[in-house]
């Protein structure tokens, strides 16, 4: 429990309502030298604690009700983009160029799923579009590892040395990173936010976030589990994308549950989106630190436009140090913090079982949003949250004590936390909610719906 206890005193909850979680461990379930399954359990546990106070501050229930957070329905949900299927059709993983590469002197892993990453990547090394994997091997090859990380992130693409965790020590974005909290928390401004709808004691279920608008500025995958899981708990969630730049069509079917899908051009229909704003609780972003600035799109700006807002970011590297402005991903952050040396095996580097940065940093940031819902009902004023994968990967390798030998339910796999449901992708077999509280809902309102498919307004 001291993990949970502790990602619930950086949301800033009560010590006391830590106690609220019951735990339900399972050895096997998410197995790795790191302590991946206590990371695992402490995100979603301090996420159902974060809902079931909201919920029972709205509902004017005596007691906040009790959050149960089960290894098993944790391991599923942390590998839903992998256990996702459409129509019994398994879903497409990394791309062939998103790899580990051998290069002169080590190791790189690239990340090349979208096709402008694949094209700027393939522009770094020289190669033409149609190049093979056994062309870009051979020209990886030839080259120093971090020689190639500067290179294609010159380009624009994605290319991270591997490191050892000493290595990433004694990086000055490491410093920066672990000076941070694991969730950074401020005030925007002192204007007190619309009051919610209180909600009935007997409500059926209790759903802590519903009346919430969600304004879902994210791309996979941390950000798009926050928003799936705020969708579960009653917000709409509305999340909208440029429409030059589509998702991969399954990563959008796995995040998608509960939310509507919008395409909008900020520069071109710059009205739509300040009517969306106007009108909305919530603004989570998902692109990397700055990216979003030149369209007025800062927390301070947004919440000069819409006082009161709450304001959630979430980002690879943190919003600081040389880093900051890096574009990233989970395994990226992997390869460059240490953890695919610690987590490798005869000179080979490895991963985690799981995306845990990704989605353990998904459940923090939604937990972040509720928490500072639940702080304006008190005080009013605009929030803004912020995590990074790298600050989430800090905490992962020096701040969560090991795994201890004790009593532990069996785990047999992910099956018996997998439903599936039929709506206008087709028929979905996927993972459950993992976030769970006594009354709390247990599945999503809404099946996903095709990208870009929704009109670019509120419900």
């Amino acid at each position: 429990m001291t993990e949970i206890k502790f990602a619930w005193s950086v949301l800033g909850g009560d010590p006391a309502l830590a106690e609220r979680v019951t735990s339900v461990v399972r050895e096997g379930a998410l197995a790795a030298r790191l302590p991946v399954r206590r990371l695992a359990r402490a995100c979603v546990g301090a996420c159902a604690l974060a809902a079931a106070e909201l919920g029972a501050q709205r509902a004017g229930l005596t007691e906040v009700p009790g959050a149960l957070v089960d290894d098993g329905a944790v391991a599923a949900a942390f590998h839903s983009e992998r256990l996702l299927q459409v129509d019994g059709r398994a879903p497409v993983a990394f791309a062939p160029l998103s790899r580990f590469w051998q290069t002169a002197d080590g190791w790189v892993r690239t990340h090349a799923n979208y096709p402008h990453h694949r094209a700027r990547l393939l522009r770094a090394l020289d190669l033409p579009d149609g190049a093979s994997v056994e062309e870009v091997a051979a020209r990886l090859a030839e080259r120093p590892a971090l020689e190639v990380e500067e290179t294609v992130y010159g380009a624009g693409g994605l290319a991270v040395a591997l490191r050892t965790p000493k290595e990433w020590a004694a990086h000055e974005q490491a410093a920066e990173v672990a000076a941070r909290p694991l969730v950074e928390r401020e005030r925007l401004d002192s204007t007190h936010a619309r009051v919610l709808t209180p909600l009935a004691p007997e409500a059926s279920p209790l759903l802590p976030a519903a009346g919430l608008r969600v304004l879902d500025l994210t791309r996979v995958l941390a950000g798009p589990v926050a928003t799936r899981t705020l969708a579960l708990l009653g917000a709409e969630v509305l999340r909208v994308d440029a429409p030059q730049l589509p998702e991969l069509a399954d990563q959008h079917a796995d995040t998608g549950f509960g939310k509507r899908s919008a395409t909008l051009d900020l520069t071109a229909d710059r009205d739509t989106f300040e009517k969306l704003l106007a009108s909305a609780d919530v603004v989570v972003t998902g692109y990397r630190p700055g990216a979003l600035d030149r369209f007025g799109l800062s927390p301070e700006a947004l919440a000069e436009r819409r006082p009161g807002l709450v304001v959630a970011q979430v980002s690879a590297w943190g919003a600081y140090g040389s880093w900051g402005g890096r574009r990233g991903f989970d395994s990226l952050v992997q390869v460059a913090t240490g953890i695919a040396v610690t987590e490798g095996s005869a000179g080979q580097p490895g991963a985690l079982p799981a995306q845990a940065l990704d989605h353990g940093t998904g459940y923090l940031l939604a937990a972040a949003v509720l928490r500072a819902v639940t702080e304006q009902s008190h005080d009013g004023g605009g929030r803004l949250v912020r995590l990074a994968l790298a600050r989430t990967a800090h905490w992962l390798t020096d701040g969560i004590p090991a795994d201890q030998a004790g009593n532990a339910a069996p785990y047999e796999g992910p099956d018996a936390w997998l439903a599936e449901t039929d709506g206008p992708l087709g028929r979905l077999r996927h993972a459950r909610p993992p976030v769970s509280f006594a009354g709390g809902p247990a599945g999503w309102a809404r099946p996903p719906v095709p990208w870009g498919s929704d009109p670019a307004r509120w419900a």
